[in-house]
């Protein structure tokens, strides 16, 4: 599996500090979320051409490679999957800009969160919820095919304020009904360990691994990640002996001790993965 991280656990300032130590960890893949990644351009879903440059020169010299995008709708206005034709058209048109990117850059995978941007009104039946959400997806999911991306969904606990897909179950029955190539599962650590479902997760991932197109080590409310790596060991064993070769990507924000604790992060999940590799060993 690729070890890596997402950006937003640093401020772009700090981003050649933050590319040097997953290099020095050996980790090989960077998940990007563009207004950080593409700070320097006017418009970071259209960056022009040096700021690219410079982006990918200074991720190329440290090893790393674009492996996963998530902010997907950063900047946009008035964008709701559940809204009325103006927000639903805003919703798709900034997604549609995320595909485009994706494909620009060859980054694989997208993450949908956006857990502002799903929720459910009032009034709204959550089956028919469902089967408006699976229509929109099925025609991102065309753009996506074409740009070689596919689309993860993530799931985004109650407790972030979304009554869309909050589970691991609704985000796999979600797929299901969408039921196209470039829809795909999308496992969010943090999500399980909130909705009580972590302790049952490496028995369930020889059946699920092979779904997965991206897998986030997350916390609750994106606290320093992982907390234990005693406890994610069985999970990336799990993982790898499924044949789960993607990413399994650090997510968190910033956090209050900078790059200190970026670098504590990376040698926790550096752990994991070593304690993973000795569990049959």
């Amino acid at each position: 599996m690729i070890l890596a991280m997402s950006n937003i656990a640093w401020a772009p300032g700090e981003r050649l500090a933050a590319y040097a130590i997953l290099a020095e960890a050996g980790f090989t893949g960077l998940e990007i979320a563009p207004g950080l990644f593409f700070h320097a351009a006017a418009d970071p879903f259209v960056p022009d051409a040096a700021s690219a440059r410079e982006a990918l020169a200074e991720i190329a010299d440290a090893g790393l490679a674009l492996v996963s995008m998530q902010s997907l709708l950063f900047g946009v206005e008035g964008a709701a999957l559940f809204g009325g034709p103006e927000a639903r058209a805003a919703f798709e048109t900034g997604m549609t800009r995320a595909i485009r990117l994706a494909g620009e850059f060859g980054i694989p995978h997208l993450v949908f969160g956006s857990p502002l941007q799903r929720r459910v009104p009032e009034g709204l039946a959550m089956d028919r919820a469902v089967g408006e959400a699976a229509a929109v997806f099925r025609r991102l999911a065309d753009t996506a095919v074409a740009a070689g991306t596919r689309i993860g969904i993530e799931a985004n606990p109650a407790a972030y304020g979304t009554k869309f897909c909050t589970t691991l179950e609704a985000a796999l029955g979600f797929v299901a009904l969408v039921d196209h190539p470039a829809v795909v599962a999308h496992l969010d650590i943090g999500a399980m360990h909130m909705n009580g479902d972590f302790a049952e997760l490496a028995a369930r991932l020889p059946a699920l691994a092979p779904r997965l197109s991206h897998v986030h080590v997350s916390e609750p409310h994106l606290a320093p990640a992982p907390a234990d790596p005693a406890t994610l060991a069985p999970v990336l064993h799990a993982l790898s002996a499924a044949g789960y070769a993607r990413a399994v990507s650090i997510e968190m924000k910033r956090p209050e001790g900078g790059l200190a604790e970026v670098r504590a992060a990376v040698t926790r999940l550096s752990q994991a993965a070593r304690a993973a590799e000795a569990i049959d060993a």
